[in-house]
């Protein structure tokens, strides 16, 4: 057996499929605004007002996986509803969780 036959053999047959929808038509969201904030034993949970849900682990942020569950109750939204604040005047937390950090990079609708 040589080279070739082995090429031949190997090679797949690739299908092509109609486009339901143009790209036009998807929504990508813009921006991520906090709509919801609650908290379980193992994550931070956010819903977002696009609809997206975010659990992120509390491991991941020390201050919030090592304070009290009443303390991590004490935050506060900032105005545009990107962020997450504690303030250490209020509670035992002194930290702020910026949704876009735990978000990858939004589509670049005008580049597709």
């Amino acid at each position: 057996m040589n080279i070739s036959e082995v090429l031949v053999e190997e090679e797949q047959q690739v299908r092509r499929y109609r486009v339901q929808y143009p790209i036009a038509s998807y929504v990508f969201p813009r921006e991520a605004r906090i709509h919801d904030v609650r908290f379980d034993e193992e994550h931070l949970h956010l819903e977002l007002s696009d609809g997206r849900m975010l659990a992120v682990p509390l491991w991941w942020i020390p201050t919030l996986y090592n304070a009290a569950p009443e303390e991590r109750e004490k935050y506060e939204i900032n105005r545009d509803r990107t962020m997450l604040v504690w303030d250490p005047a209020r509670c035992d937390i002194n930290d702020e969780f910026r949704v876009a950090d735990y978000l990858g990079p939004l589509p670049q609708t005008d580049l597709l």
